[in-house]
């Protein structure tokens, strides 16, 4: 596949992918208008801080550094295309959350994630399926699955902070008999 046709179809995926998430957001916070308004629960665990450095740090700088380095430095447009449009969406999806927390103020937000980082892990996967054939690039292949691991792990945390999220009951003694 040439690099035009490759930059084309990923195009197409992504636009696709953003129009679909988009209007799936849309017609929830519609079925959803009429509820309260959503406000984070504060506040936030003590963990959290660390962790939400570790993904931004793991996440966004070390791979904007690689594209950086190995996209535009060293010209290697194979590797600009696959974080290109890796920034692209996880820009897009940080302008959803931020939509719907602050402007519609509406538990839509809590399923942004749900939606963009399933599709993150397509684009891990996808970005190593371009680069395989690519020997001198197996070091940008070990930061996909680096980041293929980090975004699943994110992932497992973000389902198990739904109980804090929607704010259910926990009992208080916390012996189960």
């Amino acid at each position: 596949m040439t690099s035009l046709n490759i930059n084309l179809y990923l195009l197409v995926e992504n636009l696709l992918f953003f129009v679909i998430a988009t209007l799936f957001i849309v017609v929830v916070n519609w079925g959803w208008k009429h509820t309260k308004p959503y406000t984070l629960p504060l506040p936030f665990p003590g963990w959290y801080k660390i962790w939400f450095g570790s993904v931004q740090l793991l996440g966004i700088l070390l791979p904007l550094l690689v594209m950086l380095l190995w996209g535009v430095w060293w010209g290697d447009r194979t590797v600009l295309t696959v974080l290109g449009w890796y920034f692209i969406i996880l820009g897009l999806q940080i302008i959803s959350e931020i939509v719907t927390l602050r402007q519609l103020q509406n538990v839509v937000w809590v399923m942004v994630p749900y939606i963009y980082l399933p599709y993150r892990f397509w684009q891990l996967y996808e970005g190593l399926t371009l680069l395989d054939s690519k020997s001198e690039l197996v070091w940008v292949r070990y930061l996909l699955i680096l980041e293929l691991v980090l975004w699943i792990v994110n992932y497992v945390i973000d389902v198990s902070q739904l109980p804090r999220l929607f704010r259910w009951e926990v009992e208080s003694n916390s012996d189960v008999s």
